[in-house]
């Protein structure tokens, strides 16, 4: 079922028929995310007639391409490489004309890889912010408000530099709901927060601002194009692939294996918190039948969030899964599986872990207490311990995360 969520969001699969028209002038391909080098060697091996351009993809996440540049940087905390090419992204679509098309190629993880700090800040204050987010417990659209207040070019400002040109983004989506303005923070869409939005995310989850950023974020020139700015007007998105394309493509594999798919969709929340929810409807369905009867899959997508209190390694899928098995305690005939799309589940080497009726007594074997390492955030060490992680290395494409968890 997790192999076949990722596929059906391949981009080698998925994009060819969403490319727009050639036109008149020059074709300069530009992007970032996770599956920036799958989408651009898509884009390779489908268009007709001369390109060229810049992708920056996550460290590892790189792929040969023949006429655009692929370039390789930290994610989720931005890095110099991740700066440089963003500035070279920004350079390439400037002094082009009407009759020119800028393909844009954004994916999750664009945010943070398109890292060219605002005025008056610098590389580190975005890091500094960056890491304060990632830890706060908040969201992917309050991550990204603050991102693209803090940046000279997420936010609709790569499609203002380049206009007049038209701009035609493909998207893949790793955000609840499919915001265009949310996915890598927009750099190509309008973006309808305003940097009063961003103030409140630091002073709802109690994070310092930096002086610099403070300043930054009080003067109205940090403030991103809004709709109806005529720069952003010849602008178009497409959508290529969906958490709900993952989901339904996972669901289709549990139907073919007698099991009846229950899409709980998108979901957002504390790890732990979204865990003690499955486990209550995986129950409901074991001993009344509701809302469905076993065999039954239930099946959810979307982004979880962490709020890390202890030492442990592990990611939100890692998280979401040790506290199922807490809640479950080990009821018999519930198998459950979470995993990140793009092959990391937060910044470990897994995807994500399988869990079986018998896990807790087997970590209890080796001296694992899933209680303690679930309150020290050591999902990792856990299903590591056990030899139960699922390690997939980059898939090169991001709908965040599949959640399955099968009833007998």
């Amino acid at each position: 079922m997790f192999a076949a969520a990722i596929g059906a969001v391949d981009p080698l699969k998925i994009l060819a028929p969403h490319l727009p028209a050639r036109p008149k002038g020059r074709v300069v391909v530009v992007g970032a995310g996770k599956a920036a080098a799958s989408m651009a060697r898509a884009v390779e091996a489908a268009w007709e007639g001369a390109i060229d351009g810049l992708v920056v993809t996550r460290y590892d996440h790189g792929l040969p391409c023949r006429a655009i540049e692929v370039v390789e940087a930290s994610h989720p905390v931005p890095d110099a490489q991740g700066q440089e090419a963003a500035r070279r992204i920004l350079k390439k679509v400037q002094g082009l004309g009407p009759d020119d098309l800028v393909l844009c190629l954004v994916s999750g993880g664009a945010s943070a890889l398109l890292a060219v700090p605002g005025d008056g800040l610098t590389l580190a204050d975005k890091q500094a912010v960056n890491k304060a987010l990632l830890k706060s417990g908040a969201n992917i659209a309050e991550m990204n408000c603050v991102r693209k207040h803090l940046s000279a070019i997420k936010g609709g400002r790569l499609a203002a530099a380049a206009y007049p040109a038209k701009v035609v983004t493909l998207l893949i989506s790793d955000v609840p709901g499919d915001d265009p303005s949310v996915i890598g923070s927009g750099p190509t869409v309008a973006d309808p927060s305003s940097r009063e939005d961003a103030m409140a995310v630091f002073k709802k989850y109690g994070m310092e601002m930096p002086p610099a950023v403070q300043a930054h974020l009080e003067s109205p020139a940090c403030e991103t194009p809004k709709p109806g700015d005529k720069r952003l007007a010849n602008c178009e998105t497409r959508m290529l692939g969906t958490p709900q394309n993952a989901l339904e493509a996972a669901a289709k594999v549990a139907a073919e294996a007698g099991f009846t798919p229950l899409i709980l969709g998108d979901l957002e929340g504390e790890a732990r918190d979204v865990a003690l929810v499955h486990a209550g409807i995986a129950r409901q369905v074991a001993k009344h039948g509701q809302p469905g009867k076993p065999p039954l899959a239930l099946i959810s997508g979307g982004e979880t969030t962490v709020t890390v209190r202890g030492q442990g390694r592990g990611g939100r899928n890692a998280e979401f899964l040790l506290a199922l098995a807490v809640a479950l305690g080990g009821q018999a005939g519930i198998y459950a599986a979470a995993g990140d799309s793009d092959g990391i589940d937060g910044t470990e080497d897994n995807a994500g872990a399988v869990l079986t009726p018998d896990s807790i007594a087997r970590a209890a074997d080796k001296g694992l207490s899933a209680k303690a390492m679930l309150a020290n955030n050591d999902g990792y060490g856990f299903f590591s311990g056990l030899g139960d992680l699922i390690v997939t290395g980059p898939t090169r494409t991001n709908v965040n995360d599949i959640r399955i968890i099968l009833i007998k």
